[in-house]
């Protein structure tokens, strides 16, 4: 369960990294409008929303109360280096996290804002935080890129092609972002 979980985090870790690499420095940092995030904003939310629930996970609440959330949604971060910084920060602090579980932890109970979860129902509601914030990201792009954007799954039009290439090979069990 563990293994699956982290492949699962790390392949939409992958969607936010392909779609960082088809973006300039300054569509990086585009704000689309008033009330909106740059993907600089939602890649700090994310380093400190991952850095508060996994460090010390399995013994402190994961909401420290060193975490400036708040602070989270203030444009500071200038340069793709800096972003990307944070964002093997928080992705490392995560995964490790997770690798030092072990089955008998999932139904351990551990703390959010003082309510209890099991570390299995923690780490699902992480997983759909996680995939929820780089869904922005890549729709962000998408917009900025238009009719540049390059699909990072089946294209629009695509499916009957795909398909046909899937069931013209062998059945196998693996976990589908082993081909990713």
């Amino acid at each position: 369960m563990i293994e699956n979980l982290i492949k699962l985090l790390l392949y939409y870790k992958s969607l936010g990294e392909r779609t960082f690499d088809s973006l300039s420095d300054d569509e990086l940092h585009l704000i689309p409008g008033d009330g909106s995030n740059s993907i600089p904003i939602i890649v700090k939310h994310l380093w400190g929303n991952m850095l508060s629930r996994w460090t010390n996970f399995l013994t402190e609440d994961g909401e420290k109360d060193w975490r400036d959330r708040e602070g989270e949604f203030e444009l500071t971060i200038k340069t793709r280096e800096e972003m990307m910084e944070k964002w093997e920060e928080g992705w490392a602090t995560f995964t490790n996290a997770l690798k030092e579980l072990k089955e008998t932890d999932l139904n351990r109970t551990v703390y959010i804002r003082n309510e209890g979860h099991t570390v299995i129902d923690a780490i699902h509601r992480q997983l759909a935080h996680y995939s929820y914030h780089i869904g922005q990201i890549v729709y962000l792009a998408k917009m900025i890129k238009g009719e540049d954007w390059a699909s990072l799954s089946i294209p629009k039009g695509g499916t009957d092609q795909y398909n046909q290439e899937k069931f013209t090979t062998e059945k196998s069990k693996k976990h589908f972002t082993d081909e990713v």
